[in-house]
């Protein structure tokens, strides 16, 4: 009688594991065919770089992590040495971060993106670079 309970417990907690996991959103993990690329930048801050298949064309995001909230940063996206992104951005949030996401076209072959980050107050560099033939 013991073991029937402690099965039916099992069964019951494995049910409800199941329940909660199809609760999450499908979005929620990489893409399989996604190149993550992460590192430290000059100082305490962190970067990552990301490359994703977007209907036929390439999906960039590229993150700054500083956890200080209101740094103002200028950043320049490039694709095979051309900028096709140049502009500022403020990190915001708790989490002192911000990202710059575009979607370009999708060449023969690999794509190799860079992406330099400086935040001009404190000389801080964040360069990172992804390559992938998507």
């Amino acid at each position: 009688m013991n073991s029937l309970r402690r099965n039916a417990g099992r069964i019951l907690l494995l049910g409800m594991i199941g329940t909660g996991l199809m609760s999450f959103p499908v979005g929620a993990s990489a893409n399989d065919r996604d190149v993550i690329r992460e590192g430290n930048c000059t100082g305490a801050s962190d970067w990552k770089i990301k490359q994703s298949p977007e209907n036929g064309r390439i999906e960039v995001e590229f993150e700054i992590d500083s956890n200080v909230n209101g740094q103002t940063w200028n950043v320049r996206l490039k694709r095979n040495g051309n900028v096709f992104f140049q502009g500022q951005r403020t990190t915001r949030g708790r989490s002192g971060s911000f990202e710059v996401r575009r979607v370009i076209n999708n060449g023969p072959g690999a794509e190799t993106v860079v992406g330099r980050a400086v935040n001009p107050a404190t000389g801080e560099v964040c360069r990172g670079e992804v390559t992938a033939n998507l």
